[in-house]
């Protein structure tokens, strides 16, 4: 059991399937073909799935019974929404919208991805330029310096220090480096959310975070809702599709609320949770109108345009600022080396 819960599908693999299953069981073929049909192709951790899929189906059980067995290849959602669609026989309608609801998760990850191409290619393009002048420059003009036992700035001293212990004790920082980053990756594994909270409360990340949080919320409650799921299972279910703490204990407030016949829009009123009014609003008409699925699917359409933007404005926001960052940063490193330099040659001409 340990071994299939280790087991993962990548999302490509994962639209693969469902697309695949999707259309053979539409075309009238028995699951068991089908699973047999894909299973021709396919190897590595997708193959053990279908064996096991198959091997699940001969001895009588569901689809959904064998998804549980991989929780990393399958989430509770698709667990939970396969079953539903087993016991109401629409599983394959359910396989299609999980499809496109996984094409839209990895989309929506794909924007993100894309916005942070820029910043993060400045940040290597700067780390390779500073040990570079830490490497070869300043311990050529740090001999000069000790050799003429200058009295250096602050600046120039840090910059010595730095470079002397990358160049002379190199396997002292490696080893420093390497404890630090298992030390944050022990961290991570043990308790990830606070890891994951203390990075997304930064000032300019946080806002745009809990947009993604209530857009993939939303694409989660329409595909549940729209399935037949009961609202208060479909918010318990969605609190693992959100990444902030603050978001699963909205959820989950609500969710109490749902339960004691309250509606899901007096709980999005009494979050302290910024939640936009419109979201609000057109929540309550869901409610009122007795159509929330639609009303869901509604949210995270505009949601899904509001990050787009959100991410085009941080880009655009943040390359100008960043190259001035990095600007300054090398000038101040240049300033540091040259400044002693002209100070001794200022020296020599007064002699």
């Amino acid at each position: 059991m340990s071994s299939l819960s280790s087991v993962s599908l990548s999302d490509s693999e994962k639209i693969s399937f469902l697309s695949n299953l999707c259309t053979m069981l539409t075309a009238g073929i028995p699951i068991l073909d089908a699973i047999d049909s894909i299973a021709e192709d396919t190897k590595g951790h997708q193959r053990k799935i279908l064996d096991t899929i198959r091997r699940d189906l001969q001895q009588g059980k569901r689809l959904s019974t064998t998804f549980a067995l991989f929780p990393r290849a399958f989430d509770k959602v698709t667990v939970n929404l396969v079953k539903a669609a087993e016991e109401a026989g629409t599983l394959e309608t359910t396989l299609k919208d999980l499809r496109d609801h996984v094409q839209k998760e990895v989309e929506f990850s794909d924007k993100v991805k894309f916005a942070m191409i820029y910043p993060s290619l400045i940040m290597i393009v700067f780390f390779l330029v500073l040990f570079s002048i830490l490497i070869f420059v300043v311990p050529k003009i740090s001999s000069v310096f000790s050799r003429l036992r200058m009295e250096l700035p602050l600046p120039t001293r840090i910059m010595v220090w730095a470079s002397d212990i990358i160049v002379h004790q190199t396997w002292y920082l490696v080893g420093g480096t390497a404890a630090i980053v298992a030390l944050m990756f022990l961290i991570y594994k043990t308790n990830r959310s606070l890891f994951i909270n203390f990075f997304f409360s930064w000032p300019l990340i946080s806002g745009l975070v809990r947009q993604i949080d209530l857009a993939r919320f939303s694409r989660g409650m329409h595909l549940l809702l729209s399935s037949g799921v009961p609202i208060t299972s479909a918010l318990e279910l969605c609190q693992d599709v959100v990444i902030k703490k603050q978001s699963v204990l909205l959820i989950s407030k609500s969710r109490e609320m749902v339960a004691a016949g309250k509606r899901l829009s007096e709980g999005f009123r009494s979050s302290k949770v910024k939640i936009p009014s419109i979201l609000i609003k057109l929540v309550e008409a869901g409610e009122k109108s007795g159509t929330l699925d639609k009303s869901m699917q509604d949210i995270s359409i505009y949601l899904d345009y509001q990050v787009t933007n959100a991410l085009k404005t941080l880009t655009a926001v943040m390359e100008p600022v960043m190259l001035v960052i990095v600007g300054i940063s090398v000038g101040a490193m240049m300033l540091a080396i040259i400044g002693p330099i002209y100070g001794l040659i200022g020296k020599v001409g007064v002699r």
